[in-house]
């Protein structure tokens, strides 16, 4: 199960990035991490960039209103989405992995 977390500005997603794959696509999850493969290489901020991209298209918010938290270099991210209610994170994260 992916452990988020709900705060004041909005809900923390903490996700497993892997940079350089065949198709964008949520994988499932992995050590309380949602599974998040981007075409996009690690290179300059770019798989960062395609992964708040599909993070603001899956969830139905603007790009802006997804903020990489910590992980910038890592494999292991987190991201906040302003304005997201814990709830409808969880269910659109259902939905996405089934």
């Amino acid at each position: 199960m992916v452990r988020l977390e709900q705060t004041a500005a909005g809900v923390i997603v903490p996700v497993r990035a892997q940079p350089g794959a065949r198709r964008n696509a949520f994988l499932g999850e992995h050590d309380g991490a949602l599974r998040v493969a981007v075409t996009a290489a690690a290179d300059k901020g770019k798989a960062n960039a395609a992964l708040i991209e599909l993070l603001a298209e899956a969830f139905e918010i603007p790009k802006r209103s997804v903020e990489l938290l910590s992980g910038p270099a890592s494999r292991q991210k987190r991201f906040l989405l302003h304005g997201a209610r814990l709830e409808d994170v969880t269910r659109n994260i259902e939905g996405l992995l089934h």
